[in-house]
């Protein structure tokens, strides 16, 4: 088994309804865990790569209804360098 994790953000709060069918979408299909962050809007979505590709995993999310705004890269991208600052002049 290869445990895979995906991170989607989600435009709308999932409802009660929503939360079942993904709830039941963990049983039937191997996925592994659900974890939401209400504050940031995001679902993490843990996964046997073995059984599943990261396209099954996306239908079957928005297929529970859940609203997928974009996928997002689970290690942030580094912070911009700063501008480099030119030399004075020598005399």
């Amino acid at each position: 088994m290869t445990t895979v994790e995906i991170l989607y953000r989600y435009a709308a709060q999932p409802t009660e309804a929503v939360l079942f069918a993904l709830s039941a979408a963990r049983e039937v299909y191997g996925i592994r865990h659900l974890a939401f962050d209400r504050a940031a809007q995001t679902v993490r979505v843990e996964y046997d790569a073995t059984r599943l590709n990261a396209a099954t995993v996306t239908a079957l999310v928005r297929r529970a209804g859940l609203d997928i705004a974009e996928e997002l890269p689970l290690i942030p991208p580094p912070p911009p360098e700063p501008a480099a600052t030119p030399e004075p002049a020598k005399a």
